[in-house]
């Protein structure tokens, strides 16, 4: 059980996070992208925000690793080690809808323990340990449960864009979302968090980073989802992700995956 002084570690470091990002949010700045072949944005805040949380786990755990969106990683091999994604959602952030939120995790011993997303705009924060998970914002403090649904055609499932798919990969979420009740696009970490308080079935997405889904692993475990890859393998820090709140539900969408 990771200790508690982590978990106030974690609040900490979201209201860090919140200061050097909420001054830049709709308002104008330079928008950069990270990559020339296409449009990967990284803004101020982005950087602003890492930068501040990694300085203050570097004075507080100096012993910590660090695996972070803008900054690259520090002892990745550490015991303890945290993942930072500062604004996951960026196209969201400068486009100016509130559908982002800053990510930070904690691994131990290779396996991810604590989870925080924290939205500084409208107040939210869910955070979870793998074995229970907490809402706290608007409409005050609760528990988060995911919701039963065992079929696909009954399910809500949503992908950041079907546009960061693969051809392969595109063909086979496909298969899920011609058969789902209802797909929606463009949430980011928002629809995982919605998966863990039971709004929404599933989440599925390809070509992931590890910062991009290692600290929304216990919040979705911790109120009883369940997050493997396409495979149906533990969750990898990386790549081919589904996040499902059901397991017979998760079950039927792998097996559509993989065209069984």
């Amino acid at each position: 059980m990771p200790s508690p002084e982590y978990r106030e570690f974690l609040e900490r470091l979201a209201e860090i996070a919140s200061a050097s990002i909420l001054p830049h949010f709709r308002r104008q700045f330079i928008v950069e992208s990270k990559d020339e072949r296409r449009f990967d944005p990284v803004t101020i805040a982005d950087k602003a925000a890492e930068q501040a949380i990694r300085d203050e786990i570097a004075a507080t755990y100096p012993n910590h690793g660090i695996v972070g969106e803008e900054f690259g990683t520090i002892a990745a091999d550490a015991e303890t080690v945290w993942v930072i994604d500062p604004i996951d959602g960026t196209r969201s952030f400068i486009s100016g809808l509130p559908v982002w939120g800053v990510l930070i995790g904690l691994v131990e011993n290779g396996k991810p323990s604590l989870g925080l997303m924290a939205q500084p705009f409208t107040g939210e924060r869910y955070f979870g340990d793998c074995t229970s998970a907490h809402y706290s914002g608007p409409g005050g403090p609760r528990q988060l449960h995911t919701r039963n649904c065992a079929a696909i055609d009954e399910a809500v499932i949503f992908t950041t864009s079907p546009h960061q798919f693969s051809a392969t990969d595109l063909t086979a979420y496909h298969r899920v979302e011609k058969e789902a009740r209802l797909a929606r696009y463009g949430t980011d970490c928002y629809a995982y968090c919605m998966v863990a308080s039971g709004f929404v079935d599933a989440v599925i997405e390809s070509e992931l980073q590890p910062f991009d889904i290692l600290p929304l692993i216990p919040i979705i475990e911790g109120a009883g989802g369940i997050v493997t890859d396409w495979q149906g393998n533990p969750p990898p820090d990386s790549g081919q992700i589904v996040a499902s709140g059901d397991a017979r539900l998760h079950d039927r969408i792998l097996a559509r995956l993989t065209g069984d």
